[in-house]
C-alpha cells in the first residue's frame, strides 16, 4: 500500500469516528434536552400544586373563620334579643310586684292562700308563716281558713276533716311581697304560698302568650 492509499483509509477512519462522535454527542445532548424538559415539567408541576394547595389551605381557612366569624354573629345577636326579652320580663314583673303587695293585704285573698296550701297538705296541724307586718292580719284569717278547710272537705268527699292553724314563731324573710308559707311536722314539709312565688309561676305560664304580645316577630 502506498503512502496515499494509507492517508486516504486514515481520513476515511478519521471522518468515520468523527461521524460517529457527532451522532453520539447529538444522542447525548438530545437525551439530555428531553431529560431537562422533563425534569423541569416535574417542577413546574410540583410547584404548581404546591401552589394550589397552598391556595386551598388559605381558602378553606379562611371560610372556616368566616363561618366562624357569621356564627358567633348570629349567636351574639340572638343572645342580645334574649337578654332584652328577658329585661322586659324581668320589668313587668317588678311593675306587678307592688299591685300584689296590694292585695297581700286583702283578708279574703290572704284567706284562699291558707285554704290552698292546707288541702295541699291535708295534716290536722298546719304552721302558718308570714312577713312580720301581716301577723295581725294573717292571724285574723285562720278561723275563717279553717272553716272554709272543713267545709271544702265535707263537700267534696263528705268526710269530715279539721285542721289547726297556728302562727310561726318566725317570719318570712325581709323584702318578700306577703302571702304566707305553710308547713307541717316540724318543718318538714312545707307549701310556699307567697305572693312571690305565686307571681313567679304565674309569669312562668304567661311567658308564651306575653312574648307573643311583645315580641310578634321574635
Amino acid at each position: 500500500m502506498d503512502s496515499k492509499e494509507a492517508q486516504s483509509q486514515i481520513a476515511q477512519m478519521i471522518s468515520f469516528i468523527a461521524s460517529e462522535a457527532q451522532d453520539r454527542a447529538s444522542e447525548i445532548q438530545k437525551k439530555g434536552e428531553e431529560e431537562f424538559s422533563i425534569e423541569v415539567h416535574r417542577v413546574v408541576t410540583e410547584q404548581k400544586e404546591k401552589i394550589r394547595g397552598t391556595y386551598e389551605k388559605k381558602a378553606k381557612m379562611i371560610e372556616t373563620q368566616y363561618a366562624i366569624a357569621k356564627s358567633m354573629a348570629i349567636n351574639k345577636q340572638r343572645l342580645e334579643k334574649i337578654k332584652a326579652r328577658q329585661e322586659v320580663m324581668n320589668q313587668i314583673e317588678a311593675d306587678v310586684g307592688p299591685n300584689l303587695v296590694k292585695e297581700g293585704q286583702n283578708a279574703a285573698f290572704i284567706t284562699k292562700l291558707i285554704v290552698q296550701g292546707m288541702l295541699m297538705l291535708l295534716e290536722d296541724e298546719v304552721v302558718v308563716k308570714c312577713r312580720a307586718a301581716d301577723a295581725k292580719l294573717v292571724k285574723g284569717c285562720l278561723s275563717a281558713a279553717q272553716s272554709e278547710y272543713t267545709n271544702l272537705i265535707k263537700k267534696e268527699t263528705g268526710a269530715s276533716k279539721t285542721c289547726t292553724l297556728s302562727i310561726d314563731t318566725l317570719f318570712l324573710k325581709e323584702g318578700c311581697l306577703g302571702g304566707v308559707a305553710l308547713s307541717c311536722f316540724g318543718g318538714k314539709i312545707s307549701i310556699d304560698n307567697t305572693v312571690d312565688i305565686r307571681l313567679r309561676l304565674t309569669m312562668e305560664q304567661a311567658k308564651p302568650a306575653i312574648r307573643a304580645l311583645l315580641f310578634p316577630n321574635a
